[in-house]
């Protein structure tokens, strides 16, 4: 299967998020461990390294049945995860006839590479973004929001479908879904023992006194296994996160290089990032879904925390590589300003003179890097556009 952007790249980072992946498994068989260090813990009052030598042991038994729950959700989420993003962000699939030039662009660049077409969905939302999801070709589906539609034009809506169209190519969502789903396994137990240790720590701490005192004749070690323990469970937790994190930043620079190369056009890339920069917030929707969108404004307080590389690096990557314009952060006008012009342009008489119809030259969208009349009259899309 032919895979766009740098062949050499894409392989690289294919190969280094199997290995992301391999380690939330051995994540998993942490979180076990220390499930088992506090269960031994709370049942016998031992020295430190006899504790963690039969939790070692209770490990290596419980780790088939860990194996085997994980795949068990794995495979609940393979069946049910696009429902459930469909619910939470109100996707709905959409047809030619209900979306036709979303759909073209779409179907131009499946046929263009002879690839089977994604779904098409739209959320209906102000927001400018899009993601895709997916685990096999029966499932993959692009959603894009209404916002997005409106706002881009079509060489940068096209853009926007081949960065999404990459993902599915090389890869990267179905990489990224399993992600999810393994780090929150981790993230769901890490919460349950927290909550049982909150839950029973008056308990613990009233039995405190006499445990103490029987652990100093035995070299009582249970507090100290349940210290490590919980250490273990936060560094495991952190350490899935930031897995993600990894997986979903080093996907989008390849992502972009291969919505260049499906269009051959990095100036409506750059202007589509621009145009979807801040402007990319889905209320309501979790975390998991925004790390799959374009762009994902919800960063951490340090970048090594940001789920998305910033749109100045992208941006700046495909000014360098690819030979594109970068005509700085754009302002758009707002949706109540845009509304008059459209109307007015639908409400014009189709006996007005020839003279009145040059006005359509002032563009109802910000212009990019082009100049918005040369677009019209002898661009490469004056085909596509009214």
């Amino acid at each position: 299967m032919a895979a766009y952007g740098l062949y050499t790249h894409i392989r690289k980072n294919r190969r280094r998020s199997v290995a992301l992946l391999i380690g939330l498994f051995f994540l998993v068989y942490l979180m076990v461990f220390a499930g088992a260090l506090i269960a031994r813990a709370f049942t016998h009052d031992a020295p430190l390294d006899f504790l963690i030598a039969r939790a070692w042991q209770d490990m290596i038994v419980a780790a088939p049945v860990a194996t085997i729950g994980t795949a068990i959700w794995i495979l609940i989420a393979y069946k049910f995860h696009q429902s459930l993003i469909d619910a939470i962000t109100g996707g709905h699939e959409v047809t030619r006839a209900e979306q036709p030039r979303l759909y073209n662009l779409l179907e131009n660049l499946c046929i263009s590479r002879g690839i089977p077409m994604p779904k098409l969905k739209i959320m209906d939302s102000e927001s400018l973004n899009a993601f895709a999801t997916g685990m096999n070709e029966k499932q993959y589906s692009i959603t894009v929001t209404s916002g997005l539609v409106a706002r881009l034009d079509d060489a940068e809506l096209e853009a926007v479908l081949a960065h999404e169209l990459t993902h599915i190519r090389n890869g990267d969502v179905r990489m990224m879904v399993i992600a999810v789903i393994i780090a929150g396994v981790i993230s769901f137990v890490a919460e349950l023992f927290f909550r049982g240790m909150f839950r029973s720590g008056a308990r613990w701490g009233g039995s405190s006194g006499s445990s103490s005192s029987g652990g100093g004749r035995k070299g009582g070690g249970a507090g100290a296994a349940i210290l490590l323990a919980i250490i273990i469970i936060a560094v495991a937790w952190a350490l899935s996160i930031v897995i993600r994190f990894a997986l979903s930043r080093a996907r989008e620079f390849l992502a972009d290089a291969g919505a260049v190369e499906l269009t051959k056009n990095p100036d409506a890339m750059i202007t589509a990032l621009r145009k979807i920069e801040g402007r990319g917030e889905l209320p309501g929707v979790t975390s998991s879904v925004m790390e799959m969108c374009v762009d994902n404004p919800r960063e951490g307080f340090a970048d090594l925390f940001a789920t998305h590389p910033s749109i100045d690096s992208r941006v700046e990557a495909l000014v360098q590589n690819a030979g594109g314009r970068d005509p700085g952060p754009l302002e758009l006008p707002s949706p109540e300003e845009e509304t008059p012009v459209e109307d007015t342009t639908q409400g014009e008489s189709v006996d007005a003179e020839p003279g009145d119809q040059a006005s359509p030259s002032q563009p109802q969208r910000p212009a990019g890097p082009w100049n918005p009349t040369e677009v019209l009259t002898r661009g490469p899309w004056s085909g596509n556009r009214n």
